[in-house]
């Protein structure tokens, strides 16, 4: 069988995991890397084309797909260039940094028949996947939480745009709240913001947030964000309507800083290659996070730092 073509677009601080994870999952053919700085570049696989272009990678390199790992502020132009070549696209989180953004995609998807998969590498952690089995033939979840912290600084090293809200699209919301609202969406579905507060820093960055959220079925959401968090909490804590409480933590067994990515990663190209393959069907899965961002910030009354203008290179 031949193995999907995939081309890496962006080489920011999670390109680590995503090139283990071809190495690792041996699903798909790591065929050309992209990024504007060279020397980033120059620690990818030396048999690997490289590029510096995104437009020049999707016009040379023969490829099926693209991963996209870009800042956020430019995963709409290279996405929406990706599918308008009619290349699968898997990318990062968020989908984009605006709902509108998000939607012009879904539809040019459909349109090109190119897949739109978005990335929540949480849905694959071990600790969260045993936790959803366990509570699979029991009560019903009463209420959900969720705790998302570490510093961001730690986190983002040389990709500073992560602390500059025109880029990001905001702040700990804006970036750990996708993949957090994702966690609640895997455990209780469909579910709309009831409440939010946001704390922001003198720059204007999201630092903290709480975030309550409610599912048609009654059952309670809390998302906690913490962008100041000294290391790092990655929880889910279940009640259900008998009274159990569970809870896994995703960081469990994994002592290293960010350890768990490089399994989750794996889940994450596995399953965007079953989509390639026609084993999953094709969901713009994006959208739904991205809306729940978009309604946290409207909660609090803010106002939305706007991505700056698109540039040409990602």
């Amino acid at each position: 069988m031949t193995l999907p073509r995939i081309g890496l677009i962006g080489l920011g601080v999670i390109s680590r995991f995503y090139l283990a994870a071809f190495e690792r999952a041996a699903c798909a053919q790591l065929v050309a890397v992209c990024d504007p700085d060279e020397d980033r570049l120059g620690v990818t696989p030396a048999q690997v084309p490289r590029y510096r272009d995104h437009r020049e990678l999707l016009r040379a390199a023969g490829l099926d797909a693209v991963v996209v790992n870009v800042p956020n502020d430019l995963h709409y132009p290279v996405c929406r260039d990706a599918l308008a070549a009619g290349r699968a696209v898997c990318v990062e989180k968020p989908l984009a940094t605006r709902p509108h953004d998000g939607h012009r995609l879904a539809q040019l998807s459909r349109q090109s028949g190119a897949v739109l998969f978005t990335s929540f590498h949480r849905r694959y952690n071990q600790e969260v996947n045993a936790l959803r089995q366990r509570i699979a033939s029991g009560a019903p979840i009463a209420s959900l939480t969720v705790h998302y912290g570490e510093t961001i600084e730690e986190h983002a090293g040389r990709d500073r745009w992560y602390l500059d809200p025109k880029r990001c699209g905001g702040g700990c919301v804006a970036d750990n709240g996708p993949n957090a609202f994702d966690l609640v969406h895997l455990f209780l579905g469909d579910v709309r913001v009831t409440e939010a507060t946001v704390h922001r820093d003198a720059r204007g960055v999201d630092r903290q947030a709480q975030v309550l959220l409610t599912a048609p079925s009654g059952a309670a959401a809390r998302v906690v964000l913490d962008w100041s968090c000294p290391g790092e909490r990655k929880t889910v804590e279940v009640l259900l309507a008998d009274g159990t409480v569970d809870r896994a933590d995703m960081l469990a067994g994994h002592p290293e800083f960010k350890g768990s990515l490089w399994h989750e990663y794996v889940g994450v190209l596995r399953d965007f290659t079953d989509v390639l393959s026609g084993r999953r069907p094709n969901r713009p899965d994006g959208l739904a996070a991205l809306e729940l961002v978009a309604a946290t910030y409207a909660c609090e009354g803010l106002a939305r730092p706007q991505p700056r203008q698109e540039v040409r290179h990602p």
